[in-house]
C-alpha cells in the first residue's frame, strides 16, 4: 500500500468519525442535550480523540496544509489527559463550528484525490 493510499484510508476513517458525530448530534434536539447525555458525551469525545489522533498521523502527508492537524491534536491531548476537566462549551463550539468545516475539507480532498 502506498503512502498516498494510506493517507486516503485515514481520511476515510476520519470521515466516518465525522459522520458518527453528526449522527449523534442529529439524535438530540440541541448539542447541549447531546453533551448532557453521558453515553453520547463519551461517544462524542472518543470520536474527537480519534479524529485528532488520525489527523496527527497525516502531519507529513500530501494533505497536511489543508487539514487542522495541530488544533485537532491539541483537543485529542486535552481529552486524553484531562477528561474530567473538559469544558462542554468548548466541545459544543467544536461540534457547531469546526466539525462541519472539517467535513467540507475532507469532501474537497476526496474530490481532488485523482486530480
Amino acid at each position: 500500500m502506498s503512502y498516498m493510499s494510506n493517507g486516503v484510508e485515514k481520511l476515510y476513517f476520519i470521515d466516518e468519525k465525522l459522520d458518527d458525530l453528526l449522527s449523534y448530534k442529529d439524535s438530540f434536539i440541541t448539542i447541549k442535550d447531546m453533551l448532557d447525555n453521558k453515553m453520547a458525551f463519551d461517544a462524542t469525545l472518543m470520536c474527537l480523540l480519534q479524529i485528532g489522533e488520525t489527523l496527527h498521523k497525516l502531519r507529513e502527508s500530501q494533505f497536511k496544509d489543508k487539514l487542522p492537524i495541530k488544533g485537532t491534536y491539541d483537543v485529542r491531548n486535552f481529552i486524553a489527559h484531562d477528561y474530567e476537566g473538559i469544558n462542554k462549551a468548548i466541545i459544543e463550539d467544536i461540534i457547531r463550528e469546526h466539525i462541519p468545516k472539517l467535513k467540507i475539507t475532507i469532501i474537497e480532498i476526496f474530490s481532488c484525490v485523482d486530480c
